[in-house]
C-alpha cells in the first residue's frame, strides 16, 4: 500500500503529475498547506491502493479512475491510471473499452455495471436511483462496496479539480 508522505517536501502523486520540482514557487505554495497534501495523498492510497480492497478490487478501482479521468478530460490522470492498469497486466483491449465505454467489448458484465455507475455519478449524480444501485447489487456488490465506489468517484472528482488548479497556478508563477 502506498503511504502518504510524512514530509511536506516529499513529492506526492499530484506533484509528480504537475511536474512540481522541490523548491519551486509552486512547491512552496503547497508546503504552506501540508495537511491538504498529506490528506489528499492518504485518500489516494486508501482508495486506490488499499491493503484490503474488500469487494472492489484494485483493478476495478483503477478502471473507475481511468473512466473518471476520461470523462473529465484530465489527460495527466488518464495517462497515470492507464499506466497503473498496464503495470497490473490489464489488457490493452480492456483499457480501450474503458476509454470508449459504452461501445466496445472486453469488459465483464460487472465491469460494465461499474462503469455505467461511474458515468452516472460523474455526469448526472442526481440520476443515481435505486435501480442503479440494484444493478450493482445484482453484480455482487454489497452496500459497503457501493459506498466505496461513491467515495472513490467523489475523490477522483476532487483530484481532477486540484490537479487542474495546480496546473493553472503553475502557469501563473
Amino acid at each position: 500500500m502506498t503511504q502518504a508522505p510524512t514530509n511536506p517536501t516529499t513529492p506526492d502523486i499530484l506533484d509528480q503529475l504537475v511536474g512540481i520540482q522541490p523548491g519551486s514557487p509552486l512547491a512552496e505554495v503547497r508546503v504552506r498547506r501540508p495537511d491538504v497534501a498529506r490528506y489528499t495523498q492518504g485518500s489516494y492510497a486508501t482508495l486506490l491502493a488499499p491493503a484490503d480492497p474488500a469487494g472492489v478490487s484494485v483493478v476495478e478501482r483503477l478502471l473507475i479512475a481511468l473512466r473518471v479521468a476520461v470523462l473529465t478530460a484530465s489527460t495527466p490522470l488518464a495517462a497515470h491510471y492507464r499506466q497503473r492498469l498496464a503495470e497490473l497486466g490489464t489488457p490493452a483491449a480492456k483499457l480501450e473499452a474503458v476509454e470508449h465505454f459504452p461501445t466496445g467489448g472486453a469488459l465483464s458484465a460487472r465491469e460494465a455495471a461499474l462503469l455505467h455507475h461511474t458515468d452516472l455519478l460523474t455526469n448526472e449524480p442526481r440520476a443515481a436511483t435505486q435501480a442503479a444501485l440494484a444493478e450493482l447489487q445484482a453484480r455482487g456488490l454489497s452496500a459497503r462496496d457501493i459506498v466505496t465506489i461513491a467515495q472513490l468517484i467523489a475523490f477522483l472528482s476532487y483530484q481532477v479539480r486540484v490537479l487542474a488548479g495546480l496546473q493553472l497556478l503553475g502557469e501563473g508563477l
